[in-house]
C-alpha cells in the first residue's frame, strides 16, 4: 500500500471517529491541588492544562468530533473549553462538546464509573453516528497521533484496541497490567494489582494499559448495556469490561512506539504530587523528551492575554534571571534568582528571592528574601516576605503537604489566606 493510500486511509478511519475524553475524576492523589479543580483542569508545563494534551492529539490526529464527559468541580474545566477550544466549525461537523453529568438515567445516577459515564451518554453517542469510539482519559501527558492505532485496530479486526505502554515494574501496580500472546492479543488483564508480572525475559517491566481504548461503535453500545444490567458490576472500563471480554471477543494491544525509531513513547501519568512536580521538571531539562516547541504537533490551549516576561534589576545581589528555566509571559523577576524552575503566567519574583527546582502555577507573589526549593506553588498564592521553604523538613511538613520524596505543596489555604476563585 503507498503512502499516499495509507494516508488517505486513516484519515477516513479519524473522520469516522468520535472520542470521548474522560475528564469526570477528581484526581485525590493530586492532595490539595485537586480539592477545588477537576485534576484534567490543573495547570501543567506552565500555560497548559492537562487536558490540552489528549485533546490537541485529537486535533492533529484529524479526529474532529471530541465530546468531554466532566463531573467533579468541573467549573474550570468547562471554562477553559469555552475558552480555549471553542474555534472548531459546527457547520463542518467539527466539535467539542460538553457532557457533563446529568443524571440522564435515573435522579440517583451520577456518574458510577468510567463505563456507566459512557453509557449514560450512549444516545448521544448514536446521535452522531461514528463508525468508531476512540475513548480517551483526561489526565496524562503525551504526544499521539491516533491514526496508526484506528488502522491497527481495523487491520487485526479487533473489537477493542488498548492503547499499551511499557513501565517499570514497581510502579505498575498503579496501572491496568496487561498480558498478551505472540499475536499481540490480550490474554489477562489485571487492574492495579499487588504483585504485577514482568515481560518474559524481562523480569523488571511490565506492561500497562495507557487508558486509551478503540472501539467498533454498536459492539460498544452492546457491552454497555449488558454491563449496565450487572448488579454486581462497579462499571469501569479496566475493572469489569476489558477483563470480561478477553474469553469471547478479539482484544488487541497497541504499543505506543516512536513510528521510526520503534522506541518507548514518551507518556506520563502525573497522577500523585510527586509526579506532577517530576513531569514539569521534566519540562525545563535541556533536551527533554516532549518536545513542547514541535510546530508539527503543537499543543493547543487557551492563550492568555498578557504582556512579555520581564526582568529587572542588574546589581551584585540583586540582579533579575533566570537560568535553566521556562517562564510565561506576564511574569516578573524583579532582582530574584530563578533556577531550575517553570513559572506559570503573571508570577511575580522579587528582589533577593532564590527559588530553585520550583513549579508556580499563575498569579503568584513571592515577596523579598524568600528562600524556595522543590516546591509547588498554587495558583494565586502571596509568599510572605523572607518565606524559607525546602531547607527544613519538619518545619515544611508542619506547615504545608510534604510528600515522601520531599516536594512541598503550598496552597493559599496553608498560608492563612482567603480562597481565591480556583481556574
Amino acid at each position: 500500500m503507498s503512502d499516499a493510500t495509507t494516508s488517505r486511509f486513516v484519515s477516513r478511519l479519524t473522520r469516522e471517529t468520535l472520542a470521548l475524553v474522560l475528564a469526570g475524576g477528581r484526581g485525590s492523589r493530586l492532595k490539595h491541588l485537586t480539592l477545588w479543580r477537576a485534576k484534567p483542569a490543573t495547570p501543567f508545563g506552565g500555560k497548559y492544562r492537562i487536558i490540552d494534551f489528549p485533546l490537541s492529539n485529537c486535533i492533529n490526529s484529524g479526529i474532529r468530533r471530541v465530546c468531554i464527559l466532566t463531573q467533579y468541580k468541573a467549573h474550570s474545566l468547562i471554562q477553559h473549553i469555552q475558552r480555549g477550544w471553542g474555534f472548531l466549525r459546527g457547520e463542518f461537523g467539527e466539535f467539542v462538546e460538553l457532557l457533563p453529568a446529568q443524571q440522564r438515567i435515573d435522579e440517583a445516577s451520577w456518574y458510577k464509573g468510567t463505563a456507566d459515564a459512557v453509557y449514560q451518554n450512549l444516545d448521544i453517542i448514536r446521535n452522531h453516528m461514528p463508525e468508531f469510539v476512540l475513548i480517551l482519559a483526561g489526565d496524562h501527558i503525551y504526544k499521539m497521533d491516533y491514526g496508526p492505532m484506528l488502522a491497527h485496530h481495523v487491520e487485526t479486526k479487533a473489537d477493542v484496541t488498548v492503547g499499551s505502554i511499557e513501565a517499570p515494574r514497581e510502579r505498575a501496580r498503579e496501572f491496568g497490567v496487561i498480558t498478551i500472546n505472540d499475536r499481540d492479543q490480550i490474554t489477562e488483564f489485571q487492574e492495579k494489582p499487588e504483585h504485577p508480572m514482568g515481560l518474559p525475559g524481562r523480569e523488571n517491566t511490565t506492561l500497562v494499559s495507557m487508558g486509551i481504548y478503540v472501539f467498533n461503535t454498536e459492539f460498544l453500545c452492546q457491552r454497555l448495556m449488558d454491563d449496565a444490567e450487572n448488579a454486581h458490576s462497579s462499571h469501569d472500563f479496566s475493572k469489569d469490561i476489558l477483563p470480561g471480554l478477553l474469553n469471547h471477543y478479539r482484544v488487541v494491544a497497541y504499543p505506543f512506539r516512536d513510528v521510526q525509531t520503534k522506541t518507548q513513547s514518551y507518556w506520563r501519568d502525573v497522577g500523585t504530587v510527586d509526579a506532577f512536580w517530576e513531569t514539569n521538571m521534566e519540562m525545563v531539562d535541556i533536551d527533554p523528551d516532549l518536545n513542547l516547541y514541535d510546530q508539527n504537533w503543537p499543543i493547543w490551549t487557551y492563550q492568555d492575554q498578557a504582556p512579555p516576561a520581564k526582568f529587572v534589576f542588574d546589581d551584585d545581589g540583586r540582579r533579575g534571571m533566570a537560568v535553566d528555566s521556562m517562564v510565561a509571559d506576564g511574569c516578573i523577576v524583579s532582582g530574584g534568582y530563578v533556577n531550575h524552575s517553570l513559572l506559570f503566567p503573571r508570577v511575580q519574583v522579587h528582589s533577593y528571592v532564590y527559588l530553585r527546582d520550583a513549579v508556580v502555577l499563575p498569579d503568584v507573589d513571592i515577596g523579598r528574601y524568600c528562600r524556595l526549593r522543590k516546591v509547588i506553588i498554587d495558583r494565586g498564592c502571596i509568599i510572605p516576605p523572607g518565606t524559607v521553604i525546602g531547607e527544613n523538613a519538619e518545619e515544611d511538613a508542619r506547615h504545608f503537604y510534604r510528600t515522601e520524596q520531599g516536594v512541598v505543596l503550598v496552597t493559599r489555604e496553608m498560608l492563612g489566606q482567603e480562597r481565591q476563585h480556583i481556574r
